[in-house]
């Protein structure tokens, strides 16, 4: 079970890197968490960083070994560890989402960051580990990301963390299964139905420009999917559009 294993540390730069180097000497357990109370260089997606306070976010990482998954399906992971992270806010408060690929909104601000970094195989996806950064008790936000968010603001609520992070492995887990269980189809279907901005008019840009678009999902290679004012259907990989 994902969080059986838990290995505590006082800080680190990121808990993905300090995970990606205990894997090149030492075999961690299947479901092991990584955690740190002060995450000094926090990565998300491509050269973000992501801000937290020591002491009062959740920042780890999670070391799996997903050997029956085909690296052209290894979306579908990225949909699960999302699903958890939303069922688990979900518990919570209202108007939680999914903004494509795997940020996690409450209403319009990003409460949550997912990294997954994959090792390949033979078209098999031998290991992953995947980077969480949840804002719980933080208040204030001194660094440039325009949304931050974090549930203890939304819900004037002070939570204890470590009560927290084992109800969030206990649902990331029950998603978990459910991709070990091949349930693709309940999977792609949760997903999809709560992808921020879903069937909205919206403004975004791509290499063409603005326009106005609405989301209809992903792919089965994870692109999005974004239908234009003229009918047009447009996919897009990470980085291809931008939310306006």
């Amino acid at each position: 079970m994902i969080g059986s294993t838990i290995y505590r540390i006082a800080q680190t730069e990121s808990t993905n890197n300090y995970a990606a180097t205990q894997l090149l000497t030492n075999s961690l357990p299947d479901g092991a968490v990584i955690i740190t109370d002060s995450q000094i260089d926090g990565r998300g997606q491509g050269l973000a960083k992501w801000e937290s306070e020591p002491g009062e976010n959740l920042t780890f990482s999670i070391v799996l070994y997903p050997n029956f998954m085909e690296v052209g399906n290894q979306f579908e992971l990225s949909k699960v560890i999302s699903l958890g992270v939303f069922d688990f806010l979900s518990a919570f408060t209202t108007d939680v989402s999914i903004k494509w690929p795997n940020d996690i909104y409450i209403g319009n601000g990003k409460v949550a960051g997912i990294l997954i970094e994959n090792s390949i195989r033979v078209n098999k996806i031998s290991s992953s580990i995947i980077g969480i950064g949840l804002n719980i008790n933080q208040q204030f936000f001194r660094g440039d990301a325009p949304n931050p968010v974090s549930l203890g603001q939304i819900t004037q609520e002070t939570y204890d963390l470590d009560e927290l992070l084992a109800q969030l492995c206990e649902k990331i887990d029950f998603r978990y299964r459910q991709l070990a269980e091949n349930q693709i189809l309940k999977i792609d279907t949760d997903y999809a139905a709560i992808l921020y901005r879903r069937d909205l008019w919206a403004h975004y840009s791509d290499d063409n420009g603005n326009f106005e678009g609405r989301i209809l999902g992903v792919d089965q290679i994870g692109r999005l999917q974004i239908e234009t004012r003229f009918g047009e259907i447009n996919r897009y990989q990470f980085k291809e559009v931008t939310f306006k």
